[in-house]
């Protein structure tokens, strides 16, 4: 089955990570939703994308991990958006997983790059399974260190390996990496109809980012990805 996952929620819609842009992905229909997180100074997860709120507030110039939650939530972070989303704050996991449906598929990636945020593999286990979300998440980064942690911590989780760059056969990385994989996230200007075959033959979904023409998204349905990344309603409601 296709798979196509709204990328922060619905991003163009309210603003992205947000329990507004969840709840607008929803309301389309999606099926999927990938979101990020990181560890306030007080070690709570918390939903964001930037190591920092420049994009969305002057209120700090302090990075998430040097705020506690508290802090967080005195932040306006919606009115950057628009005045419709005046008094939005950033959402915490928690927040997050309660309004999700348990059929919905979550991608969580953790931001660990550059900030390392220690210990944060095990508070997202945890959250996830306070939630019940285990078998119906997806964890990704860019950081495979903390991939390998996560494992560690719980055999079963499934595992998304991101990748930015343009690597030699990243489907033999990853096979060679030790660790149990479930899905390839790579770049999408690095996809090709050969990584798709490769991937599938080394028993991986693949879901390139970040997906939004129509165009591209139907050369990738053709070559026989299993979904994408996008922030087009029209693809992730898909």
């Amino acid at each position: 089955m296709v798979l196509n996952f709204a990328h922060r929620g619905s991003l163009t819609e309210a603003p992205e990570n947000t329990l507004s842009a969840v709840k607008k992905a929803l309301s389309h229909g999606a099926k999927a939703i990938e979101l990020d997180v990181q560890l306030t100074k007080d070690g709570e997860l918390v939903v964001i994308h930037d190591h920092h709120l420049k994009r969305f507030t002057k209120e700090t110039t302090k990075l998430i991990k040097e705020l506690t939650l508290e802090e967080i939530k005195q932040l306006d972070i919606g009115s950057a958006f628009s005045q419709a989303y005046e008094g939005e704050t950033l959402a915490t996991l928690s927040e997050i997983l309660s309004v999700c449906p348990s059929e919905v598929l979550l991608n969580i990636e953790i931001k660990n790059i550059p900030v390392i945020y220690q210990g944060i593999e095990e508070k997202l286990l945890y959250c996830l399974e306070k939630h019940q979300r285990i078998d119906n998440s997806i964890v990704s980064s860019f950081d495979h260190a903390a991939l390998q942690n996560l494992q560690n911590l719980h055999s079963e989780i499934k595992l998304g390996m991101l990748f930015y760059y343009r690597i030699l056969r990243p489907w033999e990385y990853i096979q060679n990496s030790g660790l149990n994989v479930y899905s390839f996230h790579p770049n999408i200007v690095t996809v090709d109809k050969e990584m798709i075959k490769a991937s599938h033959d080394a028993g991986l979904k693949i879901y390139p980012y970040t997906v939004n023409e129509m165009t591209s998204y139907n050369a990738l349905m053709e070559a026989g990805a299993d979904g994408v990344f996008s922030n087009n309603p029209h693809i992730f409601a898909m």
